[in-house]
């Protein structure tokens, strides 16, 4: 079976039904990635009444184009897993709502999750699973040429480049395998690292290092994304010499780092520096009846199986509070 991403929606599933804004649901959850749908599964299985609000379903799974650290698979890419993950959630009957940002959550007792479209969701307890998303240069050009060179998804994008030369901005575990992913059909591949070193995985760097095709500039940044109606170049500067350079090329991936979805929270629970939401061991936050797992918080090591395991605690630790308030 061909997948992708337009494949991945639940809206059509007979056991989903849209989120009711006059009821008070017992949990909450914001977030359709791996944290978010195995707290669904948990919660469900518990028999507590549940409600999922999802903006983009599956996360960054869904824009992962080859995973081989998930127990089970050898090798999956991300819509095949997301939709393994739907089949786990379809049997259960849900109330579910998708496409739909989160703008600000309040708690008076009641958690209410605010949506961008004006209608207010309601629930006993609230469970944010809401991942991060792609972070930024904030250079100009970036903005005005994105979709027209500019991408942060190579399992969406790389297709549109075969045969043309690409930049990819980052050095770490999510640039190299965005070079990977783009070795494998453009004509030429340069990775911009702002170190004076990669620092992916060495099995990373090691894949990598079978393509002809790639080239690396460090110690550099980009500065300015150039271009009209498409991309022309980058612009970069060297750390050290301040040397300003241009990079010829057909397409930009930017690939360093994300940032937490946590700014319609912030003010109701406590985030650190970087905007992660604080848990404690059982995914509770300082805020009574709201919890919070996967990597919009300061857990550790953000990968796929870890969210999981977050998403399940997230959802025991809910019911647990529920079953103490009655």
């Amino acid at each position: 079976m061909d997948f992708n991403l337009s494949t991945i929606s639940f809206l059509s599933e007979k056991n989903f039904r849209p989120v009711d804004p006059e009821k008070v649901y017992d949990v909450v959850i914001i977030g359709g990635g791996p944290a978010g749908l195995t707290a669904a599964v948990y919660c469900m299985r518990k028999g507590v009444d549940t409600a999922v609000i999802v903006n983009h379903i599956g996360g960054q799974v869904a824009e992962t184009s080859s995973i081989e650290n998930y127990m089970g698979y050898r090798y999956v890419n991300g819509v095949e897993l997301v939709e393994k993950f739907r089949e786990q959630v379809q049997q259960f009957s849900i109330g579910y709502d998708e496409g739909n940002a989160v703008e600000t959550i309040e708690d008076d007792g009641i958690k209410r999750v605010m949506l961008t479209d004006g209608r207010i969701m309601k629930g006993k307890t609230l469970i944010i699973a809401s991942g991060k998303s792609w972070r930024k240069l904030g250079v100009p050009g970036e903005q005005r040429l994105t979709g027209k060179g500019v991408a942060y998804c190579t399992i969406c994008d790389a297709p549109l480049f075969a045969g043309k030369k690409v930049v990819v901005v980052g050095g770490g575990n999510s640039g190299i395998e965005a070079a990977i992913d783009l070795a494998a059909v453009a004509r030429e591949v340069v990775v911009v690292q702002l170190l004076e070193k990669l620092t992916a995985d060495k099995i990373l760097q090691d894949k990598l290092s079978g393509f002809n095709n790639v080239s690396f500039i460090f110690s550099s940044i980009v500065k300015e994304i150039t271009g009209d109606e498409k991309v022309k170049s980058v612009v970069l500067e060297n750390t050290g010499s301040h040397e300003i350079s241009e990079v010829s090329t057909d397409g930009v991936f930017v690939e360093i780092g994300l940032d937490p979805n946590s700014g319609f929270a912030k003010g109701v629970v406590e985030m650190n520096k970087y905007g992660e939401i604080v848990v404690d061991s059982a995914c509770r936050t300082g805020r009574d009846g709201i919890f919070a797992a996967g990597d919009v918080t300061t857990v550790p090591f953000k990968q796929i199986i870890i969210a999981g395991g977050e998403g399940a605690k997230a959802a025991l630790s809910a019911c647990e509070y529920l079953i103490n308030k009655e």
